[in-house]
């Protein structure tokens, strides 16, 4: 594993008589999205301020790039900070400033890079986040979710090595809130930046991030992979995200992941003492990220519910389905064997139309490729390998695209 691009090491920091962090030690790696939960008022966003050194701890040390902050001068702190880009929940777009005028913000007080490489860059941004038609609008004038999206337009405009994002989806609609998600997701893919996000949203973190900590009464109580905490032990993690997770995911309105798990352990019981046969298909949108680049995150994950909408339709009563990823779908087909599996996973292409997904006037330049692997489950086998054998490339396996 890489080296820790921030770490803090027993981290203590108290307003008045409010002790908010009590021992805080937590590694951000490079290249990664990490995202911070916990309860409200735990002091998620304090440990987000002392990152950029808006906050000083008490106590303890923080390091940037294998540098203790305490050690370094004002201006080692000042270049350091350079590399950094903060989005807060808010937004904080300035009133008396166009949308231009925000994005640019940054490089004509930060930079001294000539005129026309600063109109070239916050125009490259623009487009980037489809804002052109925004260019001389004042914030007033933006819904919440257009802000936000300015916000981090403005935040990637100095092609920053860290970027942190305060709650960037708060009081959006679940398909601008995991339109924003999968922005961020494929900008960082793209650019590679270090990406510290604070959110409140199960199951949806589990979708975008590559690790996770939660900050519980003023310290970390989890730090590792979204898999490994949706079945970590720990009862206080536990209770956590059960009492976050929502009893539907919002966008598609199927079963969250650990609830397609839960079904499959019951028709897994099913199997083992009544012998009922069960399979899995797992169900891709394999160029999700190309039709978000093409026509915009907003239609991308709207064709997502559309998607969804229309795998339920064609699902028995004894069926379930969940999301499973960010461009997967999990549907465990009750009293099914491998031959009603792939009856299922080839119907697909007859029972699915272009025109029920995608509904946007370019359509027609866009074709939507969708993969449904399938496979039986046999006694005693576990999710993931019933999951390997669906996704393996081979005869249970299909393809097919949509236009």
């Amino acid at each position: 594993m890489e080296r820790p691009i921030i770490q803090f090491y027993n981290v203590f920091k108290k307003f008045n008589a409010n002790q908010v962090l009590r021992g805080v030690s937590l590694r951000i790696f490079p290249g990664q999205v990490t995202t911070i939960i916990g309860k409200s008022g735990t002091g998620k966003s304090v440990l987000l301020k002392h990152i950029i050194g808006l906050l000083q701890p008490d106590a303890g040390e923080i390091l940037l790039y294998g540098q203790p902050l305490s050690k370094m001068k004002p201006s080692q702190i000042n270049q350091l900070r350079a590399r950094f880009s903060y989005v807060f929940q808010d937004a904080a777009l300035f009133d008396s400033m166009t949308v231009y005028g925000n994005i640019a913000l940054p490089l004509l007080e930060g930079t001294a890079l000539a005129k026309s490489e600063i109109t070239a860059r916050v125009e490259g941004k623009m487009q980037q986040f489809e804002l052109h038609a925004f260019r001389d609008k004042y914030p007033a004038e933006l819904s919440g979710g257009m802000k936000r999206r300015v916000a981090l337009a403005r935040a990637l405009v100095t092609d920053p090595e860290v970027v942190l994002l305060d709650e960037p989806t708060a009081g959006l609609d679940p398909v601008r809130r995991n339109a924003v998600y999968a922005m961020i997701v494929d900008l960082q893919k793209k650019f590679g930046f270090t990406a510290v996000l604070i959110s409140h949203e199960v199951p949806d973190i589990f979708f975008f991030s590559q690790r996770i900590a939660m900050l519980d009464e003023g310290k970390i109580r989890f730090e590792g992979f979204p898999e490994d905490m949706q079945h970590c032990t720990d009862s206080v993690v536990q209770l956590f995200i059960q009492g976050l997770e929502k009893p539907r995911d919002a966008l598609t309105g199927m079963a969250t992941p650990l609830q397609g798990e839960r079904k499959f352990q019951e028709e897994m019981a099913r199997l083992q003492h009544h012998q009922i046969a069960f399979s899995v298909v797992m169900i891709t949108v394999e160029n999700l990220d190309e039709i978000n680049m093409k026509m915009g995150h907003v239609v991308g994950q709207t064709m997502l519910k559309n998607f969804a909408a229309q795998i339920k339709q064609h699902l028995d009563i004894t069926d379930s389905c969940s999301r499973y990823s960010l461009n997967q779908i999990l549907v465990v087909l009750h009293n099914a064997d491998i031959e009603d599996a792939r009856r299922f996973a080839t119907g697909l292409e007859h029972e699915l139309r272009f025109e029920d997904l995608l509904t946007t006037d370019t359509k027609n330049s866009l074709r939507i490729r969708i993969s449904a692997g399938y496979a039986q489950a046999e006694e005693d086998s576990l999710i993931k390998e019933v999951l390997a054998k669906a996704e393996s490339k081979d005869s249970r396996y299909y393809e097919f695209e949509l236009h």
